[in-house]
């Protein structure tokens, strides 16, 4: 009997062949863009679940208020608290302290190999307890107990000694030196490379009780709450829900701070489970690699509305042809045909063509992988579907039951509305659809469409934000700066500042060199805070937070930064003894916020940064040191070098592999033993974007799949509609009926239900769009012409698929739509 309904199945796929490859395309794309997106999501969810303890690892973080004001949300905090944490609450059985080590230029002395730009964490021991790294070489309990101990990636070992995967352990023992300093540190360990899905990425681990070790050593590092430079994570008790503890931390921070009295700020502190590390991250100072959820939820979300789309299309094609396949219906029953059978046929016939559509989706997967590989700008497979989330294997089994219920669903419909035609009926001629079934199928066009419209909504509204962030003025020049790396293997001397006068004075006898400057920190990264500034000689005790950076006297120069009151810094200003330092610039929104009635009341004023005296000498204009989606900081400036400030170098954009060159031999020869390494300020600024950019795009090709999905459905209920109408279009062209009349008959209820549709959705998009703006300082109103193009282009849309076959129906001889009856 089997055998015989696969007979059936496979003649009535080939007999209409058209109608079956419209059929498996519609799904085979719907699936396979679901599984595109949920590779994406299994691997951003799968972030650190490698961890045999990732469900009991938090990590701390800290959240400072100022005169009651949210001054600092950050993972960043001071050396104690961890430690404090596991002497006072049994709950924590583990703790390690991370402090970033890089980028850092890592050396073999005796071979004189030099690797720059690496990435690096000094941590305890317990580390290597608490995560799941793997060890190639060295013993895990001890690696990083000692004094000036390093653990080197597979990968940065190969690089530095030459060595295969056989002779790891054989660089156990030797030494390295990391940047200037002049202490080696002995190899104790060689590791896997992180895992990608892993949110700490590192080249190496050094040992911590190196940063505080010896006489010169950094003795806030070993247990203080006073500088707050360090990130913690902890390991809880098993079971152990990390919000009761959370509840204890004011008690904590009373204890250790003494209200404000000790930081100046309230400190709060709580813990987040590692598996939100990655996604969950709305962090200052993030050492972790970061994704964001609201991209990753949003294109979940597209994937079930796409193949959800793609299920209901199946059931109103196959619906559609139904009435073509009444007869055949109406002679099996007649013939002793049990309805059961009937439905088994149907059910028989839907899973064959599920199963080709999915074998045709995993074939259009493997195609397109290439080129969503670079639109992740990853490396991802559909073994990601394998992959444990922070829900355990979710994804997997909801795809499964994704494709089960589908599958059930869609054919399950069909086989009941064919199964149940009444045979005297069919024979007679008479079919008819009853008034539930063509409800129902109205109702799924409404809803298909309701989609379609809220898609293209959402998808105007992210690119008109995105493109409104990108025109932004930022309130500083990032076209043709080029970043070169500091040179960290230069001592900070007495005659650094002169070199580096020097050396840009130099550079800027290149032709096609247009200025250059130094500064602690660049535009597009973190900088950092100082709490307790005020007017010395202010009546309030008010202290406020700014950020602080130093900068040379070329700084504004190069960026375009203008001045709006004062005068700049001179290289008088500037001095190797930064605590003989004491003029300083502050930016518009600081001189606002300290008090000052305009820019020019600012000049001459004193100002307290701690207990330290700084004198203002010029105010500038505001600028964005990050993306245009956070609000303008309050902003000081001091004349400082530092062997890690960067070096910003504005050229033309005329032969810029030259101007590389000349400024590379410059560079080489004031700073012999550094390794020239740049990079350009837009590329690194805009890599901001990054998360915004992939929501846009991805946002838009998977909403037009689904829109195109949409469409194959509302072409399948046309079919269905011109079927059913066929002797009526016939009489009415035989009394006189039009080509236009018929076509107006044929759209206007098609329409109709697509205006429908957009009124519903409309309230919908609002909504969501109007929540996801929120996270914007600087965002576009959400004005009525986004919801009338959206509209428009919906109904649009519906006549360009309906119309095909309204044509078609209306052109036709009316003798042959007679003789249908």
């Amino acid at each position: 009997m089997f055998k015989n309904y696969l007979t059936i199945a496979f003649r009535n796929l080939w007999k209409y062949k058209s109608f079956s490859a419209i059929n498996i395309a519609g799904l085979a794309i719907g699936i396979a863009a679901c599984l595109l997106i949920l590779q994406y999501v299994s691997f951003e969810l799968s972030f650190d679940q490698f961890n045999k303890n990732a469900d009991n690892i938090y990590r701390v973080v800290n959240d400072r208020y100022q005169n009651g004001k949210l001054i600092q949300h950050g993972t960043i905090t001071y050396s104690g608290i961890s430690k404090a944490m596991h002497k006072d609450y049994p709950e924590v059985v583990n703790y390690s302290r991370v402090e970033p080590q890089g980028p850092a230029i890592v050396i073999n002395t005796p071979a004189d190999k030099k690797i720059g730009d690496q990435n690096g964490f000094a941590v305890e021991n317990t580390f290597l307890e608490m995560f799941s790294y793997k060890l190639l070489a060295g013993n895990r309990a001890t690696a990083l107990e000692k004094v000036r101990s390093v653990i080197l990636t597979e990968s940065l070992a190969k690089k530095l000694f030459s060595v295969s995967d056989d002779n790891l352990s054989s660089v156990l023992g030797k030494a390295l030196i990391l940047q200037s300093d002049p202490n080696p540190f002995t190899i104790t360990g060689i590791s896997e490379d992180a895992p990608k899905n892993s949110h700490l990425q590192f080249d190496f681990l050094t040992s911590y009780n190196s940063l505080y070790a010896g006489e010169d050593g950094w003795k806030a590092a070993e247990y203080g709450f006073t500088e707050s430079d360090f990130w913690h994570y902890v390991q809880l008790k098993p079971g152990m829900d990390h919000k009761i503890l959370d509840a204890k931390m004011d008690a904590f921070s009373k204890k250790y701070f003494d209200g404000n009295k000790v930081s100046g700020s309230d400190e709060k502190f709580y813990l987040q489970p590692l598996s939100r590390a990655h996604l969950y991250s709305d962090f200052e100072y993030e050492i972790g690699k970061t994704g964001n959820a609201t991209v990753v939820w949003g294109l979940l979300i597209i994937s079930l509305f796409i193949i959800s789309l793609a299920w209901v299309n199946y059931v109103n094609l196959t619906t559609a042809r139904s009435v073509e396949r009444a007869k055949e219906v109406g002679i099996r029953k007649v013939m002793g045909g049990r309805k059961k059978q009937l439905i088994t046929q149907f059910l028989t016939e839907s899973l064959i063509i599920n199963l080709i559509a999915i074998s045709l989706a995993i074939v259009l997967v493997i195609f397109a992988q290439p080129a969503f590989n670079k639109l992740l700008q990853n490396q991802l497979s559909l073994s990601y579907l394998l992959s444990k989330g922070m829900n355990g294997y979710s994804i997997l089994i909801l795809f499964l039951s994704i494709i089960a219920a589908g599958i059930i669903v869609s054919a399950l419909y069909p086989a009941v509305v064919m199964s149940s035609f009444t045979p005297i009926t069919v024979l007679k001629g008479k079919l008819s659809s009853s008034k539930k079934g063509i409800v129902f199928r109205k109702g799924l066009v409404i809803a298909q469409f309701s989609i379609t419209v809220i898609l293209i909504i959402c998808s105007l509204i992210v690119l008109r934000q995105l493109k409104f962030m990108n025109s932004k003025d930022l309130g500083f020049n990032l076209d043709q700066v080029l970043l070169v790396e500091p040179p960290a293997l230069t001592n900070f001397d007495s005659t650094f500042i002169s070199r580096v006068n020097s050396f840009k004075e130099e550079v800027k006898k290149i032709s096609n060199v247009k200025g250059a400057a130094t500064s602690w920190n660049v535009p597009g990264g973190d900088i950092g805070r100082s709490f307790n500034v005020r007017q010395a000689d202010s009546a309030t005790t008010n202290r406020f937070t700014v950020r602080h950076t130093g900068v040379d006297y070329d700084f504004l120069q190069v960026y375009g930064i203008k001045l709006l009151a004062g005068r700049n810094f001179l290289p008088t200003d500037h001095n190797t003894a930064f605590d003989k330092l004491h003029n300083m610039l502050i930016n518009k929104t600081a001189a606002k916020m300290l008090g000052f009635k305009s820019p020019e009341d600012a000049i001459g004023k004193v100002l307290l940064r701690n207990q330290r005296k700084w004198d203002i000498i010029g105010v500038v204009e505001d600028y964005h040191q990050k993306l245009p989606q956070y609000a303008l900081d309050p902003m000081i400036f001091m004349p400082a070098y530092s062997t890690n400030s960067d070096i910003s170098i504005k050229i033309s954009p005329n032969d810029v592999t030259r101007s590389i060159d000349d400024i590379k031999k410059v560079y080489l020869s004031f700073f012999p033993g550094n390794i020239f390494e740049y990079s350009f300020l837009d590329e690194s600024f805009n890599r901001q974007y990054k998360d915004d950019q992939l929501f846009g795009k991805a946002f838009a090709i998977f909403a037009s799949l689904a829109i195109f999905v949409a469409c194959m459905g509302l072409f399948g209920l046309a079919m269905f509609s011109t079927l059913q109408r066929t002797k009526e279009i016939g009489v009415r062209k035989v009394l006189g009926a039009s080509i236009k009349n018929i076509l107006v008959l044929l759209c206007s209820d098609f329409l109709l239900l697509v205006f429908i549709a957009a009124i519903c959705a409309f309230p919908v998009a609002w909504w969501l769009m109007n929540n996801w703006l929120q996270n914007f300082v600087y965002k576009i109103d959400i004005g009525w012409g986004v919801f009338a193009v959206a509209g428009f282009s919906a109904m649009l849309i519906a006549f360009l698929t309906v119309s095909y076959q309204a044509m078609k129906a209306a052109i036709r001889n009316p003798v042959t739509s007679l003789r249908t009856e």
